[in-house]
């Protein structure tokens, strides 16, 4: 399973998604199985690093992370990943002049894998990377979850 996180300039949420998910993955022993990357609808952020903010709280919640190249999602992604989870609708809606059409339903929001979905607000706005955190981290749980029941419902259909 192949996860690729998207926001609009992959140094906030999407890169901050991707190593909270590859720590929550490594913890829960599920490293081989899962894995998770990232990307921006934008080119503004290129080749930058993570946010140094977003680096301060990844952190400050001892999630390692290594040296990160911003990079805009293509279309050849929709065909290398099995979900592309993005943080609010406006990410969507600006990945959609890039992959205008998700035949296989693999396009969702990040929240909408929890009790309370809806949009994760950009810190590099706000400034709030602690809610930013505390939303993602609440997401990537949501779909871990998720992914171990669809597991379980496989494994039951193949008995």
């Amino acid at each position: 399973m192949k996860i690729l996180f998207v926001c609009h300039g992959n140094i906030c949420r999407s890169a901050m998604s991707e190593f909270i998910m590859k720590d929550m993955l490594c913890k829960l022993g599920l490293s081989d199985r899962i894995q998770a990357a990232s990307a921006a609808t934008s080119r503004e952020e290129t080749g930058n690093d993570i946010y140094p903010p977003a680096k301060r709280k990844l952190d400050k919640e001892h999630i390692p992370y290594t040296r990160h190249h911003a990079r805009q999602i293509t279309p050849e992604d929709y065909d290398i990943y099995d979900l592309i989870i993005c943080m609010e609708q406006y990410n969507i809606r600006n990945l959609r002049r890039i992959i205008p059409h998700d035949p296989h339903n693999k396009i969702h929001l990040l929240l909408s894998f929890t009790d309370r979905p809806g949009d994760i607000a950009d810190p590099w706005y706000s400034g709030d990377f602690d809610t930013a955190y505390n939303d993602i981290a609440y997401g990537c749980r949501g779909l871990i979850a998720y992914l171990e029941k669809q597991s379980l419902r496989e494994n039951k259909e193949e008995i």
